[in-house]
């Protein structure tokens, strides 16, 4: 019998942070967890990533009473993961918004995602006989959406394919903060099982073009300051090509999955065994990036089933 994955044992409750990285802009973060955004207009709220049930998101508002008491009138989603999603009916939004892709990847495999993500990483899940059911967005758009918070601009982008095919990012541009998703990550594992590792670092490309001052990441902590934010921009970069190179390697000479899983470990684990969720991402990260470089271009849809399959085949 395979050993359970990596996330299924990982119960400890992390510690939450509440940072400021813009004037009203606001980091919710917890030592690699998913982390979600507040953005403070002149008259109401709007929060990115609702987290994965609606007790984890009242952890977010919480934090969000702490330093105001407008009302929250928009929730942003940055792609269709579990975690980021199914705890957006805690807020109570006007709107629910998503770029169209991601949008068709929530019909496509939103419940698949639901299923294997919960088996997989139980903890995340706290409170999950309180979610109503997937999330669906009220507004979707395609390459670019503005939302005016009063004076307050904040531009909506699908900067091009990365974590999935359906990731944005939020830029305010008053104070030129961006909020990424999981594009970008610091000192925590991408988790590349739905990405597109030919196109992630052009997309990376694309948000440091912007020279923003601040980013809030999908995982790890606020990145303050135009030195982190480089920083998280090329380790994330280091970490996705360290990742598919390997693999893709192991692909072109015909070698197995399990041939890959060995190579990407002998590339990753001395620059990336410290980083949160490592373990959890690795499986999942080299399948993907196997897939790819034997031409799968269109990831292939992760069930509770699969991940079993996958993790023994790992095995040995």
């Amino acid at each position: 019998m395979a050993k359970a994955f990596a996330s299924q044992g990982d119960m400890t409750e992390k510690k939450i942070t509440f940072d400021e990285i813009g004037r009203d802009l606001w980091a919710f973060t917890a030592e690699g967890d998913p982390n979600s955004g507040v953005i403070i207009g002149d008259e109401s709220v709007m929060i990115v990533e609702a987290q994965a049930t609606p007790r984890l998101a009242n952890k977010v508002i919480e934090k969000v009473r702490e330093v105001t008491d407008k009302p929250i009138s928009h929730v942003v989603l940055t792609h269709y993961h579990a975690v980021r999603v199914l705890g957006a009916s805690a807020y109570g939004a006007e709107q629910i918004i998503m770029g169209e892709a991601a949008r068709g990847m929530v019909m496509e495999r939103g419940q698949e995602d639901w299923d294997s993500e919960f088996q997989r990483f139980p903890r995340l899940f706290e409170g999950h006989e309180s979610i109503p059911g997937l999330t669906f967005p009220t507004t979707t758009f395609n390459d670019r959406m503005t939302v005016h918070l009063g004076n307050r601009r904040v531009d909506l982008m699908h900067l091009g394919r990365a974590h999935t095919a359906g990731d944005i990012v939020i830029h305010v541009p008053d104070e030129n903060v961006m909020f990424t998703g999981d594009i970008v990550e610091d000192h925590s594992a991408c988790y590349c099982g739905d990405g597109h590792f030919a196109d992630w670092g052009n997309t990376l490309d694309a948000i440091k073009a912007y020279d923003v001052n601040s980013i809030a990441p999908g995982r790890g902590g606020a990145l303050i300051g135009k030195e982190a934010v480089n920083r998280a921009i090329e380790s994330t970069r280091d970490f996705v090509e360290s990742t598919y190179a390997p693999a893709a390697r192991v692909a072109a000479q015909g070698g197995t999955l399990k041939q890959a899983w060995d190579a990407v470990r002998a590339e990753c684990d001395p620059k990336f065994a410290d980083y949160a969720i490592y373990e959890h991402c690795l499986p999942f990260n080299v399948a993907r990036a196997y897939d790819e470089a034997r031409g799968i271009t269109h990831p292939r849809i992760w069930t509770a089933e699969r991940d079993l399959e996958m993790w023994a085949a790992l095995q040995g």
